[in-house]
């Protein structure tokens, strides 16, 4: 299953100019629920890639076809929320349904994350 940890950790990036971020770029608050609402992140993993839509009302989707051997579906939904400053979110049967919290910094057109348990990785997004 170390593919699908790649499916949660690295869903995020901000591309739009003019989100606030704090003076470590991190992005935190409104600027962290702007960079990621309403928008698409393609995640690319070495096995394909992994369009993650991030939904305004807190729900999240993601299909990947060349994905579902590891994930165990082609598929799954599930929750995003804001919490101390993270960006957390729990899929539905992936990852075995637990929650994991992300600090996002941006750096240009990249975001980096970092995921509570260490995991690290470089994201972008679509609007």
């Amino acid at each position: 299953m170390r593919v699908a940890v790649y499916l949660v950790a690295g869903m995020i990036t901000a591309t739009g100019a003019g989100i606030a971020v704090a003076s470590d770029n991190q992005l935190q608050g409104p600027a962290l629920r702007q960079a990621v609402a309403g928008k698409t992140v393609n995640l690319e993993t070495p096995l394909g890639g992994l369009p993650i839509n991030f939904r305004i009302n807190g729900t999240m989707h993601a299909t990947s076809v060349e994905l579902a051997s590891y994930t165990g579906s082609a598929q799954d939904h599930g929750i995003w929320w804001i919490a101390a400053g993270k960006l957390c979110q729990r899929w539905n049967n992936w990852l075995d349904r637990k929650a994991y919290c992300f600090t996002l910094r941006q750096q240009g057109r990249n975001v980096h994350w970092t995921r509570n348990d260490g995991l690290t990785g470089l994201a972008t997004i679509r609007r």
